[in-house]
């Protein structure tokens, strides 16, 4: 077992009845809260790996320990992986076909805990909602919010997002993996095919830190177009960002950064990129988005 960001990860070899070996991957964790990640991981997976199986792993189920309450797991089918990147025209097909072959189970936008909704806006109001409550709970209230927050969901987030259901335009709802890093990818090992795992858009590809780089958002452009209109596509993309930040300072109270306007980041080649932090992605779609 290892621990890894305060859980601990590990692999459970067996020998079945009939002699066969089987290998499981297992992680523990032991807050409530991480139990309820752990929870979504699970029911997350599933709902991909039933759509396309040969992209995700396998999970097995998810609980509580019965001898010790207070550590709860998550269990899944252990592959032999390798580290390396995937092959982007290879993973962005697989990631292509779990957005268009899905199907919402009610023609409506989210999942099994926080309700469905009709629109696109509204879902992703809430979600963001959400997730800005969170973080103001772990960092507390920054005066800047008093004019930033009315102008990202009164101004920023109907511009961008209310014309992709307007003027005869719709969008399908689809499952997204929510946390798709270079991190929860890899290569199996035995036949060379890129999967994902560790399921919580296009949000998380934005920081140069993710090695999902612009020949990815490509090769996905080469199977699915942008949505109409098609001009606003990077600034939705700063919204899923936005999200996405936002919710990674609230994931860490203490490292006060992560709500900083900006950060240089050394990436290979010694180039240095100044990626928004989450102050940062508010006040530019304001300053783009806002008149």
């Amino acid at each position: 077992m290892a621990l890894v960001s305060g859980q601990t990860q590990g692999r459970i070899d067996i020998k079945l009845s009939d002699g066969a070996e089987k290998s499981f991957f297992i992680k523990t964790e032991s807050k409530d809260v991480d139990k309820n990640m752990l929870t979504s991981e699970f029911e997350s997976m599933k709902a991909i790996h039933h759509i396309t199986s040969a992209f995700a792993l396998k999970p097995v189920a998810w609980g509580t320990y019965h001898s010790i309450p207070d550590i709860h797991f998550f269990l899944s089918e252990f592959l032999d992986m390798l580290p390396n990147m995937p092959d982007p025209d290879k993973f962005a097909a697989r990631l292509s076909a779990l957005h268009q072959t899905s199907k919402s189970p009610n023609g409506k936008f989210e999942f099994h805990y926080t309700g469905w909704e009709d629109s696109w806006e509204t879902f992703f109001s809430k979600s963001m909602r959400q997730a800005l409550d969170l973080e103001i709970l772990a960092k507390g209230y920054d005066p800047e919010f008093d004019t930033l927050v009315p102008a990202i969901f009164d101004k920023a987030i109907p511009r961008l997002f209310r014309p992709l259901e307007s003027e005869g335009r719709s969008i399908k709802p689809s499952p997204v993996h929510g946390d798709l890093w270079y991190g929860n990818s890899g290569i199996e090992r035995g036949t060379g095919e890129p999967l994902v795992f560790d399921a919580y858009e296009f949000g998380q590809w934005k920081p140069v830190c993710n090695r999902f780089g612009a020949e990815y958002v490509d090769a996905y452009h080469a199977n699915v177009g942008k949505s109409s209109p098609k001009e606003d596509f990077d600034g939705r993309v700063y919204l899923y960002k936005l999200w996405f930040n936002t919710h990674v300072s609230a994931l860490f109270p203490d490292d006060a950064t992560l709500r900083e306007q900006y950060v240089e980041i050394q990436v290979v080649l010694a180039a240095t990129d100044i990626s928004n932090r989450m102050l940062g992605d508010m006040r530019d779609l304001v300053a783009r988005y806002v008149k």
